[in-house]
């Protein structure tokens, strides 16, 4: 990355930026290195108006909510960090209810909110890590639901401006997006998703059992979630099992003995740690069944 404009930075946001800022406490693995800079926002608009004055200083934030499909570098990020705290959240009640939300807010959260509420849809939301943005951008999902189901637009700041994108203009895909495919630089600022009216007892119900079956099968603690997409027609954790490394530990990190997609922070894992799990299951995986497993996580900072 170019030289960060430090000064012009100082001058923009004053005592709002923080420097030489740790980002490990912000993701869900506890793991990575510090951002030359740090920047903390508290809604929609903060959040356009802020990446709006970064791209006009030459900057690329990289944006960060839940940090829960991230893996950032022990060397960190050289540049900018946009901690997303952007959390409103408004429903509308009636036949066709519907709830709208900022793009910092957990989704877990707004999953059980709108089942305090009696709405249903988001079930499946409830045992899905980070935040609403994430979401969107990358078409997040579990148990037969994802967000290209219950999406009805996403406010998208992009260099044009502020635009309102149907869930057709997204183009979902497993796990992705034309946000995510496309070169230009979009980010997303709130989201309005569809809902239905529906029995509170019987909603909470349904997301127990979700809950409780990813409770069963996946590991508590520190991870990043799933690590790698499912290949067409496999699992990722059932070709890494059946490549005898489930339980595989490299330093402080381990490949999951309760799911092999899972890798763990046991306590004092480097992102280093994890890399050499990422590329030993990659690389056994294609050597024994000739599959190339693809990340489903996102590798951040310097590698």
């Amino acid at each position: 990355m170019k030289h960060l404009p430090l000064d012009a930075l100082r001058a923009a946001f004053g005592d709002r930026l923080q420097e030489n800022a740790p980002l490990a406490p912000y993701t869900s693995a506890r793991i990575g290195g510090p951002a030359d800079a740090l920047l903390t926002v508290r809604s929609a608009d903060e959040l356009a108006e802020v990446v709006r004055r970064l791209w006009d200083l030459g900057v690329s934030p990289f944006l960060l909510g839940g940090g829960s499909n991230v893996l950032i570098s022990d060397r960190g990020v050289r540049g900018v960090v946009v901690l997303n705290r952007a959390r409103a959240v408004r429903f509308q009640k009636g036949e066709l209810p519907t709830v709208w939300a900022e793009s910092g807010t957990v989704l877990s959260n707004l999953a059980q909110r709108a089942a305090a509420q009696g709405f249903s849809g988001l079930e499946w939301a409830a045992t899905v890590p980070g935040t609403l943005g994430g979401a969107v951008y990358g078409n997040a999902g579990a148990f037969g639901g994802d967000m290209a189901g219950v999406l009805l637009w996403a406010e998208v700041l992009t260099e044009r401006g502020r635009e309102r994108r149907s869930v057709e203009q997204m183009d979902y895909g497993y796990r992705t997006s034309a946000l995510k495919r496309q070169a230009v630089r979009a980010v997303v600022l709130s989201a309005e998703l569809r809902l239905e009216n529906g029995d509170p007892a019987r909603v909470r119900e349904r997301m127990r059992e979700f809950v409780e079956r990813r409770k069963r099968t996946q590991p508590p603690g520190a991870s990043m979630g799933s690590m790698f997409k499912n290949p067409p027609g496999d699992y990722a954790g059932r070709l890494i099992e059946a490549a005898g490394l489930k339980g595989t530990r490299i330093g402080g990190a381990e490949i999951s003995p309760v799911h092999a997609n899972f890798f763990v922070n046991l306590g004092e894992a480097k992102a280093s740690d994890v890399k050499a799990l990422i590329d030993l299951a990659q690389q056994t995986v294609a050597e024994k069944f000739g599959v190339r497993l693809e990340l489903e996580i996102e590798l951040v900072g310097e590698w």
